[in-house]
């Protein structure tokens, strides 16, 4: 693997956009908002694509026709667009994302916020494979961390759950560079769903089935202890 497509946000898409120029990998595109939460200022991703001379395109527009040719890996960083099997199909392994819960446990976009209110003690983070079905793909990787009884979800994040997306994204990545393709089903009668607390329209842009010509020459785990290493 060689080539990637980030597709993210903010601080964090800024922090995935350096791992994967540091790890060697090129990055031929993101896709980012235009401007931060301010309105006014650059997106961190957009802005760390900008200086690296790395092309940008605005958040929602990444398709099947947009994305770059010869793309092995989408990734996903702090993304809220939907990444349509048809665009996955482009990319040759697919589209790998961060989600801020122990997945099957609080899919949707308020994770954080979800595991807080319910007076969870323990969440964590889990690197997913991109499927048809919102964050219900097969995990690559996990790692938990304890909620504190005073946290507020942003706090949460700095401190525990952004760190371990870092972290689970440079094991998942070496994994993938060294030809390893960890992929652990989620068991769905774990599985619960939360709506957005300010929930805007999802955009799915294509619903074609995915298929897994791209993995020849890959070692596939499919245990869960592989995704939790």
């Amino acid at each position: 693997m060689k080539r990637v497509f980030i597709s993210g946000q903010k601080h964090f898409g800024a922090q995935v956009f350096n791992l994967c120029r540091l790890l060697g990998l090129e990055v031929a595109g993101v896709s980012a908002p235009p401007f931060g939460s301010d309105g006014k200022r650059a997106d961190r991703l957009r802005e760390a694509a900008e200086k690296a001379e790395v092309p940008w395109m605005p958040s929602g527009t990444l398709t099947q026709h947009t994305l770059p040719g010869n793309i092995d890996l989408i990734v996903c960083a702090h993304s809220h667009d939907f990444i349509g099997a048809a665009t996955r199909y482009r990319a040759r392994l697919g589209a790998i994302g961060y989600h801020p819960s122990l997945l099957p446990l609080h899919r949707g976009r308020d994770a954080v916020r979800w595991a807080i209110k319910m007076g969870d003690r323990v969440t964590g983070g889990t690197i997913y494979w991109l499927s048809d079905n919102v964050d219900a793909g097969n995990v690559a990787g996990q790692q938990w961390c304890f909620i504190r009884p005073d946290d507020t979800p942003e706090e949460l994040w700095r401190r525990d759950l952004a760190p371990i997306g870092l972290i689970l994204f440079d094991k998942v990545l070496r994994d993938i560079m060294d030809g390893l393709i960890v992929s652990v089903r989620q068991n769905e009668a774990l599985a619960t769903w939360e709506p957005a607390f300010t929930p805007p329209p999802l955009h799915r842009p294509d619903l074609l089935m995915i298929g897994n010509g791209g993995l020849e020459g890959y070692r596939v785990e499919t245990s869960n202890s592989a995704a939790r290493q």
